[in-house]
């Protein structure tokens, strides 16, 4: 029978035919020594077409005794109690990580995958516990978009502006979200939002424009780099590319699934299937929407999608075995997180949920403040103004609207306690120094002449202002989801102003989702830091850079531009046109990969186990760096390359590759870093390949991608090299001539 001629009333049961009894071939879909994809079909089999139907958003099954997994916000933190949270059962306060932001100053992949290990197993623990059982397995995180604006209102949300970094963490979280485990996951790792999606005030029908060099080399690279890692689900974006919808655009099947081997869940954003009938015009007809998502590969809704997708079905504009491929590829997600073996499971990891809260075990909190100490960025500190010597202070001022709260953006969780940077600083400053408090104004300036030294923290508010609306901020540099900041000027830079004034010993505590162009404080004030929101541990570790008990090593993952003025436009999505360090020739406020220390470093060798290298070759760097100061600390190594003999435009240098040490004073380390030659192949349109050009390629190896001054150089050799399209050029139809495209 015909999808066209099935009756309206028969949609409830399937195409006509019987639906087994649940009883008659559970056993096939709950065995474990079966075959995955047979279990699912034996599932399939068992499900009613309204079942099916359900599926493709929140799956009702509870006839066939499967408790479909739900999903839930993760990105620092199981934000179960947060503000963005959809359901609303009984509370619960979990471990908040700084913003993703701070994640990504921190540098360090292993730390990123403990902290996917503490998401996973706490969203593990609300699900299955007798008291709570809400939640969900889903985790929609990391957000591995990349942060080529600093305008962009969710800068919040992502690790950076660089390819290679954002890869890199992005892959750590999925790691550790899932940790796989006798062919289980503990979590399932939901990326989003693929692809190009940063800019928020137009994003639900502008279009991000680029050539398919800059979608392989730049905006899909966290993406891939995730799958790789063992993801299995993403989200796409609300904006179009080159014209099309992200919800429905064929790079969803011609890339992620035919060339990645993404055979999981594919969901859209919240509203998306909506808007391709609004904003995006591509369509008024519900049916016609419904359909071309899950014709393009999308596998799941995340708005009210029944009606729409029964209206296509009943058209014929979809077919039962439309509806299959979906949902097996969101059943395989299912499978892994052990939602269709019934209670005899060999789940490693259906224990969790016993025994006390883990956001109350002294392993969780442990982790979020070694992960918020290293996210500190130091951006200033003339004169050894830091750390702080409690021997020769007796009174502190400490102002600031931020410095006596710890807030919490879109995206986060409650966490079960938070330090205050004012409650940190009174904890570490002990009872022989006397710290006093104000918000600002004639107090703060009069505490602040009475104090030996002022530590003063501002920055933005990450919900936009207490209490305020959808889509609204407070002042024009802040940002969030929905609203795109149009200034980078710190508005309460006078505070500090003031307050320099009265006490030239004042310290900047810049707490912020994003970079600001704190020019004046960069010239005048001895010591800032930088530090974002959100974390439990805000106060405790801020205040043991402050006082010297940890010594900051956290690096930016974002230029700081000096002015608003050195970006190119927003919605301008191709990055030659100045957009990041790998492109921008404005001279930076902070530069991509900078982050001062208590201590000092000395670059002093690097050489390359080969120079000469073939196209499946690594490229393997022993670099030799010296502590030459008093102190332990942390520095990132960086290793830039340049391809100077590329006959395509590329960056003059971009990052390939990195490793957080620590090194002891007056201690000197060799660091290991490895470079697949491949990672320095360029897409090739006309051949729909990555190519790998012979020539140079120059590294280049130190603290930021402004002082990658130690050099040296590879010989890349091939056999043979096919010739690249014009188009290949500039990412645009100019000469091949790499000089005439800078």
């Amino acid at each position: 029978m015909s999808p066209q001629r099935i009756p309206r009333a028969r949609l409830e049961t399937g195409l006509g035919r019987r639906v087994p009894a649940p009883s008659e071939n559970r056993l096939i879909f709950s065995n474990r020594r079966l075959p995955s994809e047979e279990r699912i079909t034996s599932l399939i089999s068992l499900m009613t077409l309204e079942e099916k139907m359900s599926c493709l958003g929140s799956g009702k099954l509870t006839r066939l005794g499967v408790r479909w997994v739900e999903s839930v916000e993760g990105l620092h933190g199981l934000a179960q109690d947060g503000p963005a949270n959809w359901l609303p059962k009984n509370r619960v306060r979990t471990t908040i990580f700084p913003q993703s932001y701070g994640l990504g100053s921190t540098w360090d992949p292993s730390l990123l995958e403990l902290v996917g290990r503490i998401v996973g197993h706490e969203c593990r623990y609300v699900w299955q516990n007798k008291e709570l059982k809400q939640g969900g397995l889903v985790a929609f995180t990391p957000n591995a978009d990349l942060g080529r604006d600093p305008r962009w209102g969710r800068t919040e949300e992502c690790f950076g502006e660089d390819p290679h970094v954002v890869g890199e963490l992005a892959s750590a979280v999925v790691r550790g979200i899932q940790s796989e485990k006798k062919g289980y996951w503990q979590c399932a790792s939901l990326m989003k939002h693929f692809l190009a999606n940063s800019n928020e005030e137009t994003r639900y029908h502008s279009s991000s424009n680029f050539d398919s060099r800059q979608l392989r080399e730049y905006y899909s690279v966290g993406f891939r780099k995730g799958f790789e890692a063992g993801g299995r689900a993403y989200m796409t974006a609300y904006n179009a590319y080159n014209g099309i919808p992200c919800t429905i655009h064929p790079f969803i099947r011609n890339i992620t699934v035919k060339e990645w081997g993404m055979d999981g869940i594919v969901c859209t954003d919240g509203g998306a299937y909506r808007l391709l009938m609004t904003a995006h015009k591509h369509t008024d007809d519900p049916g016609i929407a419904a359909a071309d998502c899950l014709k393009a590969g999308i596998t799941r809704y995340l708005d009210d999608y029944l009606a729409g997708v029964k209206n296509a079905f009943s058209r014929g504009l979809i077919t039962d075995a439309d509806i299959d491929e979906a949902i097996r590829r969101n059943l395989r997600v299912q499978l892994k997180l052990g939602a269709l073996d019934g209670p005899k499971t060999a789940d490693p990891y259906a224990s969790i949920g016993e025994g006390p809260a883990p956001w109350l075990s002294a392993p969780h909190k442990q982790a979020a403040l070694k992960v918020t100490r290293k996210s500190i960025v130091l951006l200033k500190n003339d004169s050894q103004t830091l750390p702080l010597r409690r021997s020769k202070i007796k009174k502190i001022a400490v102002i600031g609207q931020r410095a006596g709260e710890v807030l919490l953006d879109w995206y986060s969780g409650k966490p079960a306690y938070a330090v205050t940077p004012l409650k940190g600083i009174k904890a570490k400053a002990g009872p022989r120094v006397k710290v006093t408090y104000s918000r600002g104004g004639a107090a703060a300036v009069r505490l602040a002449k009475e104090a030996d030294v002022a530590v003063v923290v501002l920055g933005n508010h990450p919900q936009g202002g207490e209490q305020q609306e959808w889509a609204q901020v407070q002042k024009a540099s802040y940002g969030r989801e929905a609203v795109d900041r149009q200034s980078l000027d710190l508005e309460d830079e006078e505070v500090v102003k003031e307050i320099y004034a009265a006490n030239p010993r004042t310290i900047l505590v810049l707490q912020s989702s994003f970079p600001y162009a704190i020019n004046w404080s960069q010239q005048h004030l001895p010591a800032i830091l930088h530090i974002t929101h959100c974390s439990q541990e805000t106060g405790s570790a801020l205040a043991d850079v402050l006082f010297g008990d940890y010594n900051p090593g956290g690096k930016l993952t974002q230029t700081w531009p000096t002015s608003i003025k050195d970006l190119p436009d927003l919605l301008e999505y191709d990055l030659t046109k100045g957009h990041t360090y790998l492109y921008s020739k404005a001279k930076p406020l902070y530069p991509f990969g900078y982050g001062l220390s208590f201590t000092t470093f000395k670059f002093e060798k690097v050489e390359a186990d080969s120079t000469a290298l073939g196209p499946d070759d690594t490229i393997h760097l022993t670099v030799t760096l010296a502590n030459t100061g008093s102190r332990l600390g942390d520095e990132v190594v960086q290793a830039y390359v340049g391809l100077p003999d590329s006959r395509v435009y590329r960056p003059i240098k971009q990052l390939k590759a990195f490793k957080r040490v620590t090194v002891k004073a007056k201690g000197r380390v060799k660091v290991r870093l490895a470079i697949p030659v491949k990672e320095l192949a360029y897409w090739d349109e006309a051949s729909h390949a990555w190519v790998v050009e012979p020539g140079r390629a120059v590294i280049s190896v130190g603290p930021s991608s402004a002082k990658a001054s130690l050099v040296t150089e590879v010989q890349i050799r091939l056999t043979a090299l096919p010739p690249p399209s014009v188009s290949q050029s500039c990412g645009r139809n100019v000469s091949r001539n790499p000089r005439r495209c800078q």
